[in-house]
């Protein structure tokens, strides 16, 4: 009997502990009473991976499962398009960037294309079986010029339509889970296993490495606008630069919500709020520098992973999986 008794007072303890523990987890943010986010269907299976535009309305979309889309609407509409490249290889369009009609698309596997038509017509490059890495991240700079980075960290400019490269870093960062370029041409990266990160600033011979702050593995890592850095590490922990200039000085952990899922992006938009994208859905807002959080209504409601925003002044998407795509309605705010 005092068996049983002792038994059921354990379970109970344990009922009591777990209500206790969740009362201090919060689950639930409030939602937001609108959403500047107009809901896209592109009509494919394929993820959308980078927008770039030539001009305010004439764009590109490009993604896995060799997916180039077109718009001339800014955006509103996409049209497909279909690349001269080998039936035999499932490429995936990794990066695309423009500098008015001149503009590269960068890729896997072994893939980097050229435009002087503002995409009309691409050329592909054929790139030297010794570059490190796959190209992973292509910068249109000047008039025939860009800077392409690899999966591996390395960093090379050509300045005669991808003729000849040069090497601007001489030993690679390694494998990276993420690489992000900021306005002034700094790079930062976060390692394969998100054990690390590394900069690299023009001028650099070699990365810079900088340890994690927490026991957390790093998600992802970009450039605030004012070009400190911003840090998503797994348990959906965000952290900002606190020390202006000391990219080794972090806030503490921001988590606005914990809904099982992380974060995968981050991104300001023009009045300075700043979003948060991620599993499920998960697409958060805060005006006030990340003291307090809201749920986007539209991002709530769809059934997708957001993997990446582009703010790029003009414009505004979130991109999902599947097909799936957010575009700022400027009507709506």
């Amino acid at each position: 009997m005092s068996r049983l008794f002792s038994s059921a007072v354990n379970l109970l303890l344990v009922l009591v502990l777990g209500v206790s523990l969740s009362g201090c987890v919060s689950t639930r943010l409030p939602t937001a009473t609108s959403s500047p986010w107009q809901s896209q269907d592109l009509d494919t299976q394929a993820n959308p991976l980078d927008i770039a535009f030539t001009d305010q309305q004439h764009g590109f979309l490009v993604g896995s499962n060799r997916m180039i889309q077109e718009t001339n609407d800014g955006g509103a509409h996409w049209n497909e398009r279909s690349l001269d490249l080998p039936d035999e290889e499932n490429f995936r369009l990794i990066s695309i960037d423009f500098n008015g009609d001149e503009g590269w698309i960068a890729g896997e596997p072994g893939l980097l294309m050229h435009t002087d038509d503002g995409g009309q017509n691409w050329t592909r490059l054929f790139l030297d079986t010794k570059l490190p890495g796959e190209p992973y991240l292509i910068t249109a700079l000047n008039n025939h010029s860009a800077e392409l980075a690899t999966n591996v960290g390395a960093v090379y400019e050509t300045h005669d339509d991808g003729v000849s490269w040069e090497a601007k870093v001489t030993d690679a960062a390694g494998a990276v889970r993420d690489l992000r370029r900021g306005d002034d041409g700094s790079y930062v990266s976060v390692s394969g296993l998100g054990n690390f990160y590394a900069t690299w600033q023009p001028g650099d011979s070699v990365w810079q490495v900088h340890q994690r702050v927490s026991s957390q593995r790093l998600q992802s890592i970009g450039f605030q606008p004012d070009g400190n850095l911003w840090m998503l590490a797994r348990g959906a922990q965000i952290r900002l630069n606190d020390e202006p200039g000391n990219l080794d000085s972090w806030s503490k952990a921001i988590i606005p919500i914990t809904n099982g899922y992380g974060y995968m992006d981050m991104a300001w938009d023009d009045d300075g709020a700043i979003w948060a994208g991620g599993g499920n859905g998960t697409l958060l807002v805060s005006q006030n520098g990340g003291e307090s959080w809201e749920v986007d209504p539209v991002g709530d409601r769809q059934p997708s992973n957001f993997t990446r925003m582009i703010f790029d002044g003009d414009h505004a998407f979130v991109l999902g999986e599947r097909g799936n795509l957010l575009r700022w309605d400027n009507n709506a705010v």
